[in-house]
């Protein structure tokens, strides 16, 4: 099948998707999580072919870490596809009304984008997650995901086109590109006929690569430099947990922490108690000149480009700065405007923080770890967004809904 028949069985599908009752889209995820529970081992055996295959081309261990699906995170999987099928669905609220002078009764009703293309890597969860948002919002998905996740990807579309077909949709209503020819990417990126809009997750050169080649709407996201900084007035215990939690619990995803700034008045106490807590776990201190000044533990001397990296491993960039102005300097110059936050107990400091930081989420006395779909309670997420239109931060379903405008007159001419 070519990639414009695919366009156009999505842009069919989606219409039949745009019609259909909640109760159907519900009955629909939970037929998909009760199949994936029934299928966990034919999907954690297929899973098992793309890790091996993964090392024997040395892949890194945060990408490993990305595309492991075992039966603990298949379980987790499916407790946020029943999720997701217990929240309210966006399609069909109205809002924003008002009655006109002349009569008109206007408000804007939500409705579904219509076909969402997404091109993803290494994160076979990605393919549940979006078909379950997409179905819940009644739009159709076309899906490219990357060739070291292709066994895992197939069993887990197969399983849900399955789904779709015992629930009498469409199986069409969410397809996966198997080619893995990254040809078909540009191809994709042109198909404004069918496809509403692109969904990169990524790295920064696929975001850039679609940015600069798509005829359809990019939503960018997904790439964090994320920033934690520990101002004068933090409680130092407190923090090295919250600390310890965005860096170390998983490394290799894009709301870990990257970069510590430290307040200069308390680098001597507590980059040192830092460091105590952090390597014994595997981490690496990656440290400015000042840092080093005062650290008495190993740490790896910073290079021109460091605080400009997503780490996605135990690597942690530490930087010693002379107070919230140049934190706020250095965080804007390195960010990517994902998640960001600062330990403080001064209010007005934190505020002012928060009025600052151009961020998608920004966080005080909190773990950078929390920027998630699910954590947000929305389910999942289809991405990330750290631009500024449509969406910002994690996507769910009132992010994945367009609106119409709804005029209602009593037979009204305009004068």
């Amino acid at each position: 099948m070519t990639l414009n028949e695919m366009g156009q069985l999505a842009q069919q599908a989606s219409d039949v998707l745009a019609l259909i009752k909640s109760k159907d889209k519900n009955n629909v995820l939970v037929a998909i999580s009760t199949a994936l529970k029934e299928n966990t081992s034919k999907i954690v055996a297929a899973n098992r072919l793309d890790i091996e295959a993964a090392k024997n081309a040395g892949i890194s261990n945060a990408l490993l870490d990305r595309l492991l699906i075992d039966a603990p995170r298949l379980a987790a999987i499916i407790v946020d596809l029943h999720g997701i099928a217990t929240l309210a669905d966006p399609v069909g609220e109205e809002f924003d009304s008002k009655l006109l002078e002349n009569g008109l009764k206007l408000c804007k009703r939500r409705v579904p984008i219509g076909v969402i293309g997404v091109i993803y890597e290494a994160r076979p969860n990605v393919t549940i997650d979006i078909a379950a948002l997409c179905l819940k919002t009644g739009n159709a998905c076309i899906l490219r995901g990357g060739k070291e996740t292709i066994n895992t990807n197939l069993i887990l579309v197969d399983i849900i086109q399955q789904a779709l077909i015992h629930c009498n949709l469409p199986k069409t209503c969410v397809q996966y590109i198997e080619n893995t020819d990254r040809s078909l990417i540009a191809e994709l990126l042109k198909m404004d006929q069918f496809v509403d809009m692109i969904i990169p997750r990524g790295n920064s050169g696929l975001q850039q690569f679609c940015k600069e080649n798509s005829t359809i709407p990019v939503i960018i996201g997904g790439v964090g430099i994320c920033h934690l900084y520990v101002h004068t007035t933090a409680d130092l215990d407190k923090a090295l947990a919250i600390i310890e939690n965005a860096k170390v619990q998983r490394p290799s995803v894009c709301n870990a922490l990257d970069t510590l700034l430290v307040d200069e008045c308390i680098a001597a106490t507590f980059l040192n108690k830092l460091a105590k807590h952090l390597i014994p776990l595997g981490v690496t201190l990656i440290a400015d000149k000042k840092a080093k000044q005062y650290l008495q533990y190993p740490a790896i001397d910073a290079q021109l480009g460091d605080f400009d990296k997503e780490w996605l491993s135990l690597n942690l960039g530490v930087k010693v700065i002379s107070g919230l102005n140049e934190a706020l300097v250095h965080i804007k110059k390195h960010s990517t405007q994902h998640s960001d936050g600062i330990l403080t107990n001064d209010l007005s400091i934190a505020n002012q923080f928060i009025d600052h930081v151009n961020s998608a989420a920004v966080y005080v006395n909190a773990s950078t770890r929390f920027t998630d779909g699910s954590q947000f309670g929305l389910g999942a997420e289809v991405a990330v967004s750290t631009q500024k239109l449509h969406a910002r931060g994690p996507m769910g379903l009132q992010e994945l809904t367009t609106y119409k405008w709804i005029g209602i007159g009593d037979h009204l001419i305009r004068n």
